[in-house]
């Protein structure tokens, strides 16, 4: 059996010239497993409960804030802010790191040091509990290291020793589909008037969000095709469009609110580089992808949705409100030009 203790897993990170995330996914374990493994070199046991850690976190000032699933990250620099607390859903406010947080997913957290070539990096780690990734803070020159003191010591756990039982994963939920009350569905959608109504919504009927769109149709929702997210990160940037781009993973979603400047596809991956703002997307995890129109109170609210082949969200696409700078006609005719299924045959 290959050896996978604490002390084999931080040989191995030493030896490696790999990302942890990326290390971990080689070797078969949660990559919370591979930090932890440093534990006292390095590496401390902090409380992964938001409501203690992200109001430290506000006083760091400026870092980075990074979130991801499977086949998609986000990375915004900025400073934490407008944090508002809930046992059930959080989030902070801020035009530049706007995340929604769900902290039943924060279960565990690693204040983080490694020397590079350049400088000590430090960052905040937080894990759910199969160990995968669910929010990241990574301190800049800039930020605040008496407040990163503060933070370690005073969130500090009992337990720093290496060894946690990890949860195993939780199986994507593929398509949920109630083909008997797909009537129902359409009526009830069209009838709504905020966006967050519609999980309540899908989750009464006994469905989610892929198996509704699979049975709406339109005008409610119409499928596009695979090559719908390149043109959607190039367009986006050409036409120089204003969208809010949210990201996320169970515990965590990221908000972009913005335009893309910097499109360097690499291989893969479609990347934005943008100052302040980079996104790194597997193109070849895209299986479908939908132009969904919910209606609200202030016009309706049109997306362009992306999911894997396990029927996991990779990432919802919103053009950004009139009042915050955003163009409703522009998006409309964007997404009613995007790629659909046959295109290219026909």
């Amino acid at each position: 059996m290959t050896d996978l203790s604490p002390t084999r897993l931080r040989e191995l990170s030493a030896e490696s010239t790999l990302r942890p995330h990326d290390l971990a996914e080689s070797l078969g374990v949660p990559e919370a497993a591979v930090v932890e493994a440093r534990l006292g070199q390095g590496v401390t046991r902090i409380s992964a409960d938001p409501g203690a850690l992200i109001p430290l976190v506000e006083g760091l000032g400026e870092v980075m804030a990074l979130t991801r699933n499977r086949s998609c990250v986000i990375e915004k620099i900025g400073t934490y802010r407008d944090f508002q607390n809930g046992a059930h859903a959080a989030m902070t406010l801020d035009a530049e790191i706007d995340l929604r947080i769900f902290p039943r997913h924060w279960v565990h957290a690693f204040a983080v040091e490694t020397q590079a070539e350049d400088r000590l990096r430090r960052s905040i780690q937080v894990f759910d509990a199969a160990g995968d990734a669910v929010h990241k803070v990574h301190l800049r020159t800039e930020s605040d290291l008496d407040v990163w003191n503060r933070l370690v010591e005073e969130l500090r756990t009992k337990d720093q020793a290496p060894g946690s039982g990890f949860a195993a994963r939780t199986p994507v939920e593929g398509p949920l589909i109630a083909d008997d009350r797909a009537g129902t569905l359409r009526s009830e959608w069209a009838a709504m008037t905020d966006t967050h109504q519609f999980n309540t919504l899908v989750r009464r009927l006994k469905m989610n969000r892929l198996g509704a769109y699979r049975i709406a149709g339109a005008p409610l929702v119409r499928p596009l095709s695979v090559a719908a997210v390149p043109a959607l990160i190039e367009g986006v940037a050409a036409q120089g469009l204003q969208v809010m781009m949210f990201v996320g993973n169970m515990g965590c979603i990221e908000i972009h609110s913005g335009g893309f400047g910097s499109v360097r596809p690499m291989g893969p991956w479609l990347n934005v580089m943008d100052p302040r703002f980079n996104l790194h997307l597997r193109g070849d995890h895209v299986a479908e992808v939908w132009a969904v129109d919910k209606p609200t109170k202030r016009g309706p609210a049109l997306s362009v949705e992306a999911f894997d082949a396990q029927g996991a969200l990779i990432f919802q696409c919103f053009g950004m409100r009139p009042e915050k700078g955003g163009d409703a006609a522009a998006w409309a005719d964007f997404v009613a030009g995007l790629p659909v299924p046959g295109a290219a045959a026909a």
